[in-house]
């Protein structure tokens, strides 16, 4: 890697731990450079405004993490209704990139940027459409091999599943412990067994 692109993640990772932290809104390009120790020259070399920083960030550091972390377990797994549960408990009880202090990056850029800004608004949509699309296509591979019932929609199931994780992972912030995740996790697994 040349070294301005080891700058320009370096920022990047820099600032996402910074704004997961504290927020994009109270996260100051100055609070990002002095933590990153580069000149403003530096951090204006490789973004013009902090905007651009905050969308590189998505592209580049939640991208990456969320397809790791979000799609590829759904796309491995054999069973589906398994494979949901498991992606879950993995996301709340052992994912080290999500806190639960911190809550969901996405969830937090959600609520704090699309209000403000149309280009997070879609970026961050189409995080959330990707994951949405994988997790009710596999749904339908359960229909499809009989281990779900044919009459249950897929389309409900996802909504439903992935308003219950974000709402979670909210609670998990607020109460600042994984302890509240748990009721969460056993109520999803009858919920889903009730799907077969």
């Amino acid at each position: 890697m040349k070294k301005a692109e080891a700058t320009r993640l370096m920022i990047l990772q820099k600032a996402f731990e910074l704004i997961y932290v504290n927020g994009y809104q109270t996260t100051s390009i100055d609070h990002i450079i002095a933590t990153t120790q580069v000149t403003k020259g530096a951090f204006y070399y490789h973004f013009k405004t902090k905007d651009e920083m905050g969308l590189a960030i998505i592209n580049d550091i939640l991208k990456p993490n969320l397809t790791s972390s979000f799609i590829e377990p759904l796309q491995k797994g054999l069973d589906p209704l398994d494979a949901i549960y498991n992606l879950m408990h993995h996301l709340l009880m052992e994912n080290e990139f999500l806190k639960v202090e911190y809550g969901c990056p996405v969830a937090n850029f959600t609520q704090e940027m699309t209000p403000w800004n149309a280009e997070f608004s879609k970026v961050l949509d189409e995080l959330t459409q990707q994951w949405t699309q994988v997790l009710t296509a596999t749904i339908e591979k359960g229909k499809e091999n009989g281990s779900i019932r044919k009459d249950v929609n897929a389309k409900q199931v996802t909504l439903f599943v992935m308003s219950g994780y974000w709402g979670i992972r909210n609670y998990g912030k607020l109460e600042n412990s994984k302890k509240v995740y748990m009721p969460y996790l056993k109520e999803l697994r009858r919920y889903l067994d009730s799907l077969k």
